[in-house]
């Protein structure tokens, strides 16, 4: 059955999402019965607008989770630069706790529990530090701002809750290469897979992203529960082609979802391909592109599965 994936175009951060969830409200009622639900938000930098997930996004995101779920809604991150505090206070984010029953989390202060990554030999794996309120949470939100990237040619919705669960001081043991940060991130979606994926598609980043490059307006929200085709829809609707996405294709091979629109049920709009867009990739693009791993690679790499 193929996936259904919702799309709205987009007039503004909160009214984009609001409206895109106005659609997924059989994804929206699951919250009902959970114990513990995480918004996972998108920072990277607590200095740079441009590079945060909206708090507009986030705002409509938890309006329509408090409409079933009735506990404390927690809003996790922890920025590469900057701290947590600096970047609640920079993007707006405190008055969120005026309106709602939410609590920050900072990810970097967070229990946890470790798991194993590549190498960049992809011979020898290497731990990481993975946020346990994270893996427990069982309604699972990311709400992010389409973006481009430096390593993997995209950052959606699943790698914001993959990298961003790994503790600060461990991110950088992910970045091992093109071939294993595609491998591990993918690896640790498994344990990671948000229950509903949201995109602010409103103005996205283009260029040297996620944290350097430029405005790039695309006008579309982007709504379902299964990321893969959430992740892989958005991606076409910035120009690019999902089977490109190293983190995207193993995920897809291992049954996580589809990489190809005869694999999406598209509800909201009827032609969403006159809202394709033409994102400007990093300057390291086709560099990015060589993740893929020869038979002896793969050999050596995927015994660790």
């Amino acid at each position: 059955m193929p996936s259904r994936v919702y799309l709205s175009r987009s007039r503004g951060h909160y009214e984009g999402v609001r409206e895109v969830l106005g659609l997924a409200s059989e994804v929206l009622e699951k919250a009902r019965t959970a114990r513990q639900v995480v918004v996972k938000v998108n920072f990277v930098s607590a200095y740079r607008e441009l590079c945060a997930t909206p708090v507009g996004a986030v705002r409509a995101v938890i309006e329509a989770l408090s409409k079933y779920y009735r506990g404390t809604i927690i809003v996790a991150e922890s920025p590469a630069q900057g701290s947590l505090m600096d970047a609640l206070k920079n993007y707006g984010y405190l008055a969120l706790k005026e309106l709602y029953d939410v609590e920050f989390l900072d990810i970097g202060r967070d229990d946890y529990e470790e798991f194993e990554v590549w190498d960049s030999n992809l011979d020898k794996t290497v731990k990481v530090r993975v946020s346990k309120n994270m893996l427990d949470a069982d309604y699972l939100v990311s709400v992010v701002r389409p973006k481009t990237h430096d390593t993997v040619v995209v950052t959606l919705t699943i790698k914001n809750v993959v990298v961003g669960a790994v503790q600060p001081g461990y991110r950088g043991l992910l970045h091992q290469g093109y071939k294993a940060i595609n491998l591990s991130i993918a690896y640790l979606a498994r344990y990671l897979m948000p229950s509903l994926a949201v995109v602010d598609g409103y103005v996205g980043m283009e260029g040297d992203g996620p944290i350097g490059g430029s405005p790039k307006p695309l006008g579309v929200a982007v709504a379902g529960e299964n990321p893969v085709a959430v992740d892989s829809l958005t991606a076409l609707l910035m120009g690019f082609d999902p089977r490109d996405i190293g983190y995207l294709y193993y995920l897809s091979e291992w049954g996580y979802g589809s990489l190809t629109p005869e694999g999406v049920e598209v509800v909201g709009v009827d032609d969403w391909r006159g809202l394709v867009s033409r994102f400007k990739p990093h300057r390291t693009y086709l560099s990015q592109l060589n993740w893929r791993l020869s038979r002896e690679e793969a050999a050596r790499a995927l015994r660790f599965l």
